[in-house]
């Protein structure tokens, strides 16, 4: 099964109304060991996303992946903004196809993660939205390697996204403003992390109901 850039417009929607969903809950985790702005950020990012959508879905993954992260980027700002900024950018870089297959996409999402990483000075473990984003790429790639089907990498997807975020609970931060809280970070799940979880289930859960039966 391949996917095209018109299916962005509903998956950016469809984003927008989880994070207004999880609006409380999100800036609860902010507040408790972030700025407290985290939420606020990334809808103002969102809300440039859906004022693009239209032409987003016009153009081919690369130049797609190049606007989603660039829109990021100037509507967004701070650490978040330039991570998701980043986020896609590298995978833009790496697409070299008009139409996306797993395989593809597997090692396109890998790329952009590893650019955020960079970009970031961070990697798992660290109580951020990378210990999301890893595990979702190693399944991805995974998936791709062991043939699996669409809606059994999904489902892999989901929990590891989930698991990941669930992960950072225990963790001290080591990135960030909830790195100055050093051990009182533990205990609490990185903001950063769980709307990255949402993001990407949100994304996975469209897909499956698209799937044939």
């Amino acid at each position: 099964m391949k996917f095209t850039p018109s299916l962005l417009p509903n998956l950016i929607q469809l984003i927008a109304n989880v994070l207004v969903q999880n609006t409380e809950e999100v800036a609860a985790l902010d507040q408790a060991i972030g700025d407290g702005d985290h939420m606020v950020n990334l809808q103002r990012g969102i809300n440039g996303l859906l004022a693009e959508s239209a032409g987003i879905a016009q153009l081919d993954w690369a130049a797609a992946f190049k606007k989603i992260g660039m829109t990021l980027m100037t509507a967004m700002g701070g650490a978040s903004g330039s991570l998701y900024g980043t986020l896609f950018i590298g995978m833009s870089k790496a697409t070299k196809q008009s139409e996306l297959t797993l395989p593809d996409f597997a090692e396109i999402f890998s790329e952009g993660v590893q650019a955020v990483k960079q970009r970031g000075k961070a990697a798992a473990g660290e109580k951020t939205m990378l210990d999301v984003l890893i595990p979702v790429a190693e399944r991805l790639r995974k998936g791709a390697l062991a043939s699996m089907t669409l809606a059994e990498v999904i489902s892999d997807i989901t929990s590891a996204a989930i698991a990941g975020m669930e992960s950072t609970r225990d963790m001290v931060a080591t990135k960030g403003r909830a790195s100055f809280l050093e051990e009182r970070s533990r205990g609490h799940i990185d903001p950063g992390a769980r709307t990255c979880q949402l993001i990407i289930c949100v994304i996975v859960n469209e897909l499956a109901a698209q799937l044939p039966t």
